[in-house]
């Protein structure tokens, strides 16, 4: 065999590797100021063939080093993950922006194309993610599916940059023939709060690719969770999601509760409200999930339930966690009897965190129970005995309606969407069922009026309809809101008749009534046992 032959099959076998071809300096806590003290590391990277994976973390990388370094890397093609998570323990703020840049610079001048970037636990603010806004723009990212920025404290400013930088990508990416399609976001602990996690859900929707988001502890609320939200909509292949220790509230629960297979909402404020509303979505689809955590979420005992009965049916369920809320004794034993009845008591994650049933502001519920006995005889007052018609009902309308053809039209019109809207028709529906009296004529006049506006309130989605029993309960006092503007009224005979005689119909969804049963069964037991 000539020389020749035998150099090329030399050549060829170097470049034949199996498995993924890494150097890694992992955790070796390095401290690499200059040229000089990284001159051994820049010979192995250069003598590396087809170098895949680069591991950098866990060492101080001084701006010297990080160009002596990139310029080993210039010639790397092939290099597809950098790991260079903890890379700047104890430097400057000032020296994290160059050395990225030098890094960075590096990898688009080798050609290189990106499928990992960890930068995780550095803290280079705003200024640490424009260092890299040049090579996240670059054709080295278009083939990125990981992204991880965990604890870099970027900040709003950084936030909106990153996800400037996503756009244009996807961008040029798509303009090439090969749009970007990241799977893996990681970005907690970066107080993005809601305008950074605004612009970012905005990113997201246009990718459309994204498998899993972790973006926990960064002071979002509601609008940042609801711009999520929106953004989860587009992309349908999303698996895990994680928010912990945001602030959600009824409307980002609301919001978010959809397609997911694992959803944690621990310490997230969701409390009553957004408890049901995500047991409308679990009722409504989740088909494949395998964990809810809904932990340290000022949860009351009979929304917790309503969550319990609506996992029934989860052939993938895991893990239920409901630890940290509001039950008591009492409360949590009633949990896990529900659990045991749906042959699922071993899901059940400890309840030992419990913080108790929540106290109640007795001076706060004696004022309002002092205004609620004031409107009531305002009410007697103005209308006198009840008679038995239509006519009465209507004149008890003319807070909402300028007359009794707009009541009429009101009846039987589409819902708009929108809570305000649910919550009028929440209000109508308790004022109604106030002057119930045991007579046939004006029974028939109220069950017409309230199947009416239920119809009404149930003809929208699932979710709309469990945010309409839930406005409903709110206004019963039976379940405290977000909002403190609404008060809730004395509980008559007439509101809990009528619910039931509604809850009998077919129009009246038998997962509403469940939860309807939770929170009402006890005033039903006062009144009429």
């Amino acid at each position: 065999m000539a020389s020749g032959d035998i150099a090329q099959i030399t050549e060829a076998l170097a470049k034949t590797h199996v498995g993924e071809v890494e150097l890694s300096y992992k955790g070796r806590g390095l401290k690499l100021d200059n040229a000089e003290s990284v001159k051994e590391m820049v010979q192995e990277i250069e003598q590396c063939q087809g170098l895949q994976s680069l591991r950098l973390e866990g060492n101080t990388l001084g701006v010297e080093a990080a160009q002596a370094i990139a310029k080993s890397l210039e010639e790397k093609r092939e290099l597809e993950q950098c790991h260079w998570s903890d890379l700047f323990t104890g430097r400057l703020r000032s020296e994290i922006p160059p050395a990225l840049k030098s890094l960075g610079c590096s990898l688009m001048t080798s050609g290189a194309r990106l499928t990992h970037l960890d930068l995780s636990d550095n803290a280079f603010g705003p200024d640490g993610v424009k260092g890299i806004e040049s090579l996240l723009k670059s054709s080295a990212c278009y083939t990125l599916c990981e992204l991880r920025l965990n604890n870099c404290g970027m900040g709003i400013g950084g936030g909106m940059v990153l996800a400037s930088a996503l756009t244009e990508c996807h961008k040029q990416s798509s303009a090439a023939g090969s749009p970007l399609r990241l799977k893996v976001f990681i970005a907690g602990r970066n107080r993005l709060e809601n305008d950074g996690a605004t612009a970012l859900a905005k990113a997201f929707k246009l990718l459309g690719s994204l498998e899993e988001i972790h973006m926990p502890q960064n002071g979002i609320n509601h609008p940042g969770i609801t711009a999520l939200a929106t953004a989860i909509k587009h992309n349908p292949n999303l698996q895990v999601l994680n928010l912990n220790d945001n602030t959600f509230t009824k409307r980002g629960s609301i919001a978010m509760a959809e397609c997911l297979k694992v959803i944690n909402f621990g310490d997230c404020l969701v409390r009553s409200e957004g408890a049901i509303a995500i047991a409308g979505a679990l009722r409504e689809g989740l088909p494949f999930l395998r964990e809810l955590n809904l932990s340290f979420g000022e949860i009351c005992e009979a929304a917790a339930v309503v969550v319990a009965k609506a996992v029934r049916g989860k052939a993938d369920l895991e893990k239920l966690d409901l630890n940290g809320n509001c039950f008591g004794e009492e409360g949590c034993e009633a949990l896990r009897e529900v659990m045991e009845s749906l042959n699922m008591e071993d899901l059940l994650g400890s309840l030992s965190d419990d913080e108790g049933e929540p106290e109640h502001d007795d001076e706060e519920e004696e004022e309002e129970e002092d205004d609620e006995e004031k409107e009531d005889e305002e009410d007697t007052e103005e209308n006198g005995q009840t008679s038995a018609c239509l006519n009465v009902l209507l004149n008890m309308m003319c807070f909402y309606f300028t007359s009794d053809e707009q009541f009429r039209v009101y009846l039987h019109c589409p819902l708009t969407t929108g809570r305000a809207s649910l919550h009028k028709v929440s209000e109508v529906f308790l004022k109604i069922s106030s002057v119930y009296k045991d007579e046939p004529e004006v029974k028939q006049a109220i069950f017409e009026s309230t199947d009416a506006l239920l119809r009404k309130a149930f003809s929208n989605s699932h979710s709309q309809s469990y945010s309409f029993i839930s406005s409903l309960i709110v206004n019963l006092g039976l379940l405290k809101s977000e909002d403190k503007k609404i008060k809730k009224v004395a509980v008559l005979p007439g509101h809990l008749l009528a619910l039931e005689h509604a809850a009998a119909q077919e129009f009246f969804p038998a997962d509403q009534a469940v939860v309807l049963e939770e929170f009402v069964s006890r005033l039903f037991c006062s009144f009429f046992l």
